[in-house]
């Protein structure tokens, strides 16, 4: 999988993937070594290729494209057939992908069943806070400073937060776990141009406090 994550949770491409029906083969982060042949293969097209002496953007479409072919249907070292030969069967996946279809065929169950399998931790931030897909989640200010877990509950969709004991600090609803949200890849927060959302401090129960000078809630 080309696209990481620091936030511990499958980015949002992967989870389209995941509602397709695809299995994602996960490449731990900075370890190209776990992935050998296809690093190397990438360093033999950047060598080839030489994109430094490229004009633009398309020339070096065409010579990627070039080395590719060049890789695949006539490099052969000695005694071996070239990869295109050998293995007829990579030619196709067998399952090609149809927009017409995804529709149908696409399913956000699929999703939540995946981030069941999560469990990571956070540090609760000043405002008693953690972050879940670039979202503050009110946690409550008795834990600000402490690690408390974050799972996923399949079945209510919602992120359950605990702590090292088991004890279930609060759950918390999950809309960017839904069909439009990773369908149009909006599961994290993110808006260029814009101004982060406001931040409120949350109370000892995780419910928002209210702001200074307020009258105290009847």
């Amino acid at each position: 999988m080309p696209w990481g994550s620091d936030d511990g949770h499958p980015p949002e491409v992967a989870c389209w993937l995941i509602g397709l029906g695809v299995e994602v083969v996960w490449n731990p982060p900075y370890r190209p070594q776990k992935n050998g042949v296809v690093e190397r293969s990438q360093g033999v097209e950047k060598n080839w290729a030489e994109p430094w002496t490229c004009a633009d953007a398309a020339e070096l479409q065409r010579r990627a494209d070039e080395t590719d072919r060049l890789q695949r249907e006539a490099y052969a070292g000695p005694g071996e057939r070239p990869r295109w030969a050998a293995y007829p069967a990579l030619a196709h996946s067998g399952r090609p992908y149809r927009p017409e279809v995804e529709n149908d065929v696409w399913d956000v169950g699929r999703v939540a069943r995946h981030l069941a399998q999560y469990v990571v931790r956070r540090k609760v931030d000043p405002l008693g806070k953690v972050s879940i897909y670039n979202r503050p989640r009110p946690v409550g200010r008795t834990w600000i400073g402490r690690v408390v877990n974050v799972g996923f509950d399949a079945d209510e969709c919602c992120w359950v937060v605990t702590a090292d004991d088991g004890q279930e600090l609060r759950r918390i609803a999950a809309p960017e776990v839904s069909r439009e949200a990773v369908l149009r890849l909006r599961m994290c927060y993110r808006s260029p141009g814009r101004p982060p959302p406001v931040v409120a401090a949350v109370g000892r129960d995780g419910q928002p406090e209210p702001p200074s000078g307020a009258p105290p809630a009847a």
